[in-house]
């Protein structure tokens, strides 16, 4: 099998990295995980190292946009420009995905035509909870109405958030209505779901062009619903993701190596699906 692709790896480098620890709202859930030491970022040269010794061949990164709910102020704001230049270090394994921020309406708009046509960007990312906006308000349907016109996928967190966020702006039967709306849009539930997992199942085995990442969570505590979804009907309907550094690639790919998955179904988790999706 080709390499693997890993559909949503955050800005890793040191000096992007130490923005999650830096906010006191962010760092402190790293710090309730006890992954500091996930946080500190790497280099170029390290992250290349690491994909190669585990066999991933490209990772899809951000421009993460994450706002605090309670707060009101931007926590993760990770410039165009910024992940553009990331990507450009090796466009052969580095992809961009523009970060949403509604609150920009039309200028967001405008930031995701730019991304795609000027800097490569390969689709949308989109982290609901702290906007205070759920993922199927009118906010957001000139981004997926722009999405369609260029061909770009859309990738959104979906199911609780860890944060001190509202999880029903991500609950995943609201991507129902999205699909029904934009039928020609590429939507990608991120985070499997969680703990709404078999909700997304469902609206993914509805809608031919709704798909699942398994970002966020290590492969050995993925609910069974998803294991058995990915292993059978979903065959094609689901990749892999990270989160990273939620979860590292080795422990990403040893513990898939784990799951007793069929070839044809763990080529589609980890390469094929996002290979079509993403026009990678």
């Amino acid at each position: 099998m080709k390499g693997a692709i890993d559909v949503w790896c955050n800005p890793f480098t040191p000096e992007l990295a130490q923005r999650t620890l830096d906010d006191p709202e962010i760092g402190a859930v790293v710090k309730w995980w006890h992954a500091e030491e996930r946080y500190k970022g790497r280099s170029v040269e390290v992250m290349l190292k690491e994909m190669d010794e585990m066999g991933v061949e490209k990772i899809l990164i951000p421009s993460f946009q994450q706002y605090s709910f309670m707060r009101k102020v931007p926590i993760m704001n990770f410039k165009t420009e910024e992940i553009a230049e990331l990507v450009n270090k090796h466009p052969d394994r580095f992809v961009g995905l523009y970060g949403v921020n509604p609150y920009k309406r039309m200028d967001a708009v405008r930031e995701l035509e730019k991304a795609v046509k000027e800097y490569g960007f390969k689709g949308a990312h989109i982290h609901p909870y702290g906007f205070g906006i759920p993922i199927d308000a009118p906010d957001y349907y000139p981004i997926y109405a722009k999405c369609v016109e260029l061909g770009v996928p859309v990738q959104m967190q979906v199911g609780h958030s860890a944060e001190a966020m509202p999880s029903e702006m991500g609950r995943p039967i609201r991507l129902d209505n999205i699909a029904l709306y934009f039928p020609e849009l590429k939507i990608i539930g991120a985070h499997m779901g969680w703990p709404w997992c078999e909700e997304l199942i469902a609206i993914s085995w509805k809608h031919a062009n709704v798909y699942i990442s398994t970002s966020a969570h290590m492969p050995r505590y993925w609910d069974k619903s998803v294991v058995n979804f990915i292993n059978t009907r979903g065959v094609g309907k689901v990749m892999w993701a990270t989160d990273h550094p939620v979860v590292s690639h080795r422990e990403g790919i040893t513990q898939i190596n784990e799951l007793g998955l069929k070839d044809a179904a763990k080529q589609q988790l980890l390469r094929e699906t996002a290979v079509k999706v993403y026009n990678l």
